[in-house]
């Protein structure tokens, strides 16, 4: 992909889509292209993850372990789906396993590169705390609302 194609993808994605077009560029020159064919895994659950990665074309699926011991699908990634973005932030291990469902391409964001984004330009680390915080405030609000589930 070409580096116009790289900021385009990128200025989709929710949690890049207010940055302007110099810090778009900056994201995408200093970001990788990983190709993946279909049943390649991109990442295992449990493992270290130092890199985001933006779907650019097709699809991933996403799984996990359940407490039976059976991996299950808990849903599918296509192009422009940020996978892993607490990794770009911290140390955190990968919470699923992507395994590419056709042959697919992605944008690995490393840590380092983010991490010099936000050093750059405070008004990306106000963003970036804006948008975590509107997460953790959707997340708080479902576990809420299923609390009546789990009621004795």
């Amino acid at each position: 992909m070409a580096l116009n194609d790289d900021i385009a993808l990128l200025s989709a994605v929710p949690l890049f889509a207010e940055l302007d077009g110099d810090k778009l560029r900056l994201i995408a020159f200093g970001a990788e292209h990983k190709r993946l064919a279909r049943g390649q895994q991109l990442f295992r659950e449990g493992a270290p993850a130092d890199c985001a990665y933006v779907v650019a074309a097709g699809r991933f699926s996403l799984s996990r372990i359940a407490s039976n011991g059976a991996s299950e699908e808990v849903a599918v990634a296509g192009p422009g789906v940020l996978l892993s973005e607490l990794a770009m932030i911290s140390f955190v291990e990968r919470k699923f396993t992507a395994v590419a469902e056709e042959e697919s391409d992605v944008l690995r964001i490393p840590r380092s590169l983010f991490h010099r984004m936000l050093e750059e330009y405070p008004e990306v680390a106000r963003l970036v705390e804006s948008r975590i915080r509107e997460n953790l405030q959707a997340m708080i609000r479902e576990v809420q609302r299923m609390a009546p589930r789990f009621a004795d």
